[in-house]
């Protein structure tokens, strides 16, 4: 028979103890981590592209998507992070992008043109916030979790490099460059299906312009993880770009 826990042992918050949890299959890597099966993973995968086609502003369904598809692309941003002297450092000192570990004030006073002015323009021009931003839950790596979480984190300052808003032309042509620089099939499918919500006039403009950018800038720029923005709010965005690779917006 099986060995019943020592009442005795340190309990989890759901009143289990470790050996329940161990005997069962049950742990968690990291708060909040929610333990899947391959096949779990994948029901997850199809129910949630499902409704982000359906409507693609459920960031809670684009995020389960980016979680349960990402377990190639993945690893190899994981690896290109720890292969550049900035990547790793991130990696070892795990910042966060949050309102309460910014300082908008010191940010809102810096000038026109840098990158944390225009951060914070992007924020307010779009009614957005940083702190919107799930943590991640179905990745069962907790440093890979750390990197799909920095994906996210600096979604808003792809927008503000590329000069792109959050209406749906901005978000697909953000897609664009994100598909190409990450690999995450989320992104992937945001860049192929995004565009059926379009207008003929937007789409013409994006297929004739922003789209081939968008591909070239992704091509041609250093990987964007490896820059640890926190430390670039002074520097110009126009500077940033050009070190990054990212060619002028159209």
């Amino acid at each position: 028979g099986r060995a019943r826990p020592n009442h005795s042992e340190p309990r989890g918050q759901d009143g289990r103890g470790r050996e329940e949890e161990e005997i069962e299959g049950w742990h968690q890597l990291y708060p909040g981590h929610i333990p899947t099966s391959p096949l779990q993973k994948a029901l997850l995968a199809a129910g949630s592209a499902v409704m982000a086609l359906y409507d693609p502003y459920r960031h809670d369904m684009v995020a389960v998507l980016g979680e349960t598809t990402g377990c190639l692309a993945l690893p190899n941003l994981r690896d290109k992070m720890k292969n550049h002297p900035e990547g790793y450092r991130i990696l070892q000192e795990r910042p966060c992008i949050r309102l309460s570990t910014l300082d908008m004030g010191r940010l809102q006073g810096l000038p026109d043109g840098s990158l944390g002015r225009e951060y914070v323009r992007f924020l307010e021009d779009n009614k957005v916030s940083p702190d919107t931003r799930m943590p991640p839950k179905f990745v069962d790596d907790e440093e890979l979790a750390y990197v799909i979480q920095r994906y996210r984190e600096v979604h808003d300052l792809m927008h503000t490099l590329l000069g792109m808003p959050t209406n749906m032309l901005g978000e697909v042509v953000v897609k664009w460059f994100e598909a190409i620089q990450t690999g995450l099939p989320m992104c992937v499918l945001g860049a192929a299906f995004g565009p059926v919500r379009l207008s003929t006039r937007k789409l013409q403009v994006l297929a004739t312009e922003l789209v081939p950018w968008a591909v070239r800038s992704g091509l041609n720029a250093s990987c964007v993880l490896n820059v640890y923005y926190e430390q670039r709010w002074e520097q110009p965005v126009e500077s940033l770009r050009e070190e990054l690779g990212i060619f002028p917006p159209p």
